[in-house]
């Protein structure tokens, strides 16, 4: 049987409960009151960040903004690496990157864990940009060697859409740059070419850490691999509405799935990848009656990997008949992956949730109208799930849990499982603690009683 969520995906949950815990266990009259239900409910997902139904925007609606992670705490990047701010593992992060900005991080790293630091570059939406604008992410020592960065633009899709990126500190005993223990800094710089709309991006940064093997895995990366398409899937789709960005990204399962999509309008889901599977994926923009105008690069479809590296990207035209983009086929998920410099072949490094983005050019409005578009995502996952190669540590979102398989299936967002997942561990805690201090009370009733028979006696 698969395991339950690991536990770095329930500290705070635990910590909530603990405080639950306490009240429950206090003074009899004061067992049910307001500061039990105040500590359950700061313990919860605010419900602002929650994304329990994902609603599609109609025609002359505002698009809905980017949903940011409600956890998520201010930072200042610095321009300098002597002023940089601390990024803590397992925390997340807003922030602003100017036109043609740098902004300076620290993290503070070990020789035991492969770090990985990613940012979602969110721009104005309808703002103007070119081919070459984008941004870079790296991770530097103190000596300014550069220990791996990513580079992710616009290219020939030339209109605004969230881009994802990541850097990444691996531990290695053979390589003698960028293994000490000590700080570290992520320098994250944005590129604008003339013309382009100068306005600041906001940024969603994620600090993650990855526990080395118990054992050296492997690191032969075969040459031949199934690479060839499966059968396609046929059917009726199930309607599942993507999210608005990573946090409350859609969860999907195997199969056939529709959603509407605006013309500026991108869409978030996410897949459970265990090791050995292989994700094959396609989106298809359904036919119109408004005309038959050709818009280039009218679909964008991404896929990026569970610490947020880009893995692939691809774009179609769309002339007003279904029209099909399939992403190439990936590499099972498997450690030996992350040997290999293609950097689709290098992000399906480890387990844990694949996230899917769909982004329908604005230009779709001028041809075609601003109404939503019918688009469907056919997800095809490969492969039984195979034992991973034996982590030193608790994975945290590097495995697929029973849990993960659970949201997947009801179409539960990250926001959401979080929050369930939450609530349940402090109900249970709750629960424990109330029949722990019941039996204390109860015993002491007793112990109690028979005193005061044996003194009437």
């Amino acid at each position: 049987m698969r395991k339950r969520a690991g536990i770095g995906r329930r500290a705070g949950a635990l910590f909530a409960a603990a405080a639950a815990v306490g009240t429950v266990a206090g003074p009899p009259a004061q067992a049910q009151t307001r500061p039990l239900v105040r500590d359950q409910a700061q313990a919860r997902v605010p419900s602002h960040g929650q994304a329990s139904v994902h609603a599609p925007a109609a025609e002359g609606e505002a698009l809905p903004p980017y949903t940011f992670d409600a956890t998520a705490q201010q930072v200042r990047g610095a321009d300098s690496s002597s002023y940089a701010r601390e990024l803590k593992a397992g925390q997340t992060y807003r922030d602003t990157l100017e036109k043609d900005g740098r902004a300076y991080y620290r993290i503070v790293l070990d020789g035991k864990r492969n770090t990985y630091v990613s940012a979602v570059a969110v721009p104005k939406p309808g703002g103007r940009v070119d081919y070459g604008d984008g941004f870079k992410v790296s991770i530097q020592d103190d000596s300014g060697t550069e220990c791996g960065y990513q580079q992710t633009g616009f290219s020939s899709a030339r209109y605004t859409r969230p881009l994802t990126a990541y850097a990444r500190r691996v531990v290695n005993p053979d390589s003698s740059s960028c293994q000490k223990p000590g700080n570290y800094y992520v320098l994250v710089e944005r590129t604008t070419k003339a013309g382009s709309d100068p306005a600041a991006w906001d940024l969603e940064i994620r600090h993650l850490t990855e526990p080395l093997l118990k054992k050296p895995g492997p690191t032969g990366l075969p040459e031949a691999w199934p690479s060839a398409t499966p059968a396609p899937l046929t059917g009726e789709p199930k309607p599942r509405q993507g999210g608005s960005g990573v946090y409350d990204a859609a969860s999907l399962t195997r199969g056939e799935w529709r959603s509407d999509i605006r013309p500026g309008q991108t869409l978030f889901y996410r897949v459970p990848l265990d090791w050995g599977q292989q994700l094959f994926a396609t989106a298809e923009l359904g036919s119109s009656t408004a005309g038959d105008d050709h818009v280039s690069n009218a679909l964008v479809l991404s896929l990026a990997n569970p610490a947020l590296g880009h893995v692939d990207d691809g774009t179609v035209g769309y002339s007003g008949k279904q029209t099909t983009l399939a992403l190439g086929p990936q590499r099972p998920v498997a450690h030996e992956n992350r040997t290999a410099y293609n950097e689709a072949t290098s992000g399906m490094r480890f387990a844990g949730w694949y996230y899917l983005s769909a982004t329908l050019s604005p230009e779709i409005a001028k041809e075609y109208g601003d109404g939503p578009v019918p688009l469907t995502l056919r997800v095809n996952v490969l492969n039984e799930a195979k034992p991973g190669p034996g982590y030193d540590g608790d994975p945290g979102p590097f495995a697929v849990t029973a849990d993960d398989e659970e949201a997947a299936e009801k179409g539960a967002s990250g926001a959401q499982a979080a929050e369930e997942a939450e609530r349940g561990d402090a109900m249970r805690l709750v629960a424990a603690a109330g029949i722990g201090t019941g039996t204390v009370l109860l015993l002491g009733l007793g112990a109690w009683t028979l005193v005061a028979r044996r003194r009437t006696a």
